[in-house]
Formats: C-alpha cells, structure tokens, sequence
C-alpha cells in the first residue's frame, strides 16, 4: 500500500490551517514523530507563504499541490505552485550567508531559504508545464514505531 497522499489549497493565507491539518493527518497516519511532523509542518508553511506573498504577490485562488509520500529516507514531498518561475535551490546560499551576518546586518527576508535548506536532506527544482515544482526529502529522526506507546498514554 502507497502512502502517497496530495491536497490542493488556494493561495490564502486562511488555507495555512488547512495545510497544517493534512501534513498532521499524513504524519499520525504513517507513524511520523511529532517533532518530525512540526518540521515538514513548518517547510509547507515557508513553501506556502512565499508563494503567496512573492510568487502571486497577494492571496489568490491559484491552486498549490502538496504531495507527501514516505521514503527509504524519511519523508519526500513534491511542492507545486503556479506562480512566476522561480529555483530556490539557485538562491539558497544567500539565506546561509544571511545567517553568517550579525543579526543587524541582517537583510529583511531570505532566511526562510537557509530554513529549508537545514531541513531538507535532498532538493530538486523543475519547471514544467507552467508550474514550479519542487521535490525535498526531509529526513525523519524518530516515528512512533520507534518508541512503543508507555502504558496509559494515548497512543496505547
């Protein structure tokens, strides 16, 4: 059995609970940890806000896919947007050099780039058939098989 799932949301930010509540049912239902869960969480919320705020440049109705599958090495995710191209793998040194800067040299933006470049183990981007799509594999350090429920908790 696949453990393939995907969503289409719509380019607003009222949506970002919608994507939160399916990468949680992804993650209870394929025994992903919770502090792995909170991490893929977080790469769809940066994914998703950027699209909307610098890819379409507001909220839209422009759709945006989101594919979780589990992974030999964790969890691989296929993120597809329709905004203007745009690789953030070609950018994602900026947001490490950001980081090397003291905090008030800081430019505004682009740490969101260093951000998934720490949590994603493997990043390809492509652009096809008007659409960006970007694969990332995060790697996942604990699941609930890994840790049998303790007697009395809610998992037993």
């Amino acid at each position: 059995m696949s453990s393939l799932q995907q969503a289409v949301f719509p380019a607003r930010f009222a949506a970002l609970r919608d994507t939160a509540a399916f990468v949680q049912r992804f993650c209870e239902g394929n025994g992903i940890g919770r502090e792995d869960g909170l991490r893929l969480t977080l790469l769809v919320e940066e994914l998703f806000t950027n699209t909307m705020q610098h890819g379409h440049g507001s909220e839209s109705n422009a759709p945006i896919r989101v594919a979780l599958e589990l992974c030999d090495e964790g969890v691989r995710m296929l993120y597809e947007d329709t905004a203007p191209r745009y690789d953030p793998t070609q950018t994602w040194s900026e947001g490490e050099a950001a980081l090397d800067a003291p905090p008030e040299a800081r430019p505004v933006g682009g740490l969101g780039l260093a951000l998934l470049r720490g949590l994603a183990a493997e990043a390809r981007y492509a652009y096809e058939q008007s659409m960006n799509r970007l694969w990332l594999t995060l790697p996942c350090r604990q699941t609930v098989r890994d840790h049998p429920p303790q007697p009395g908790s809610p998992r037993e």
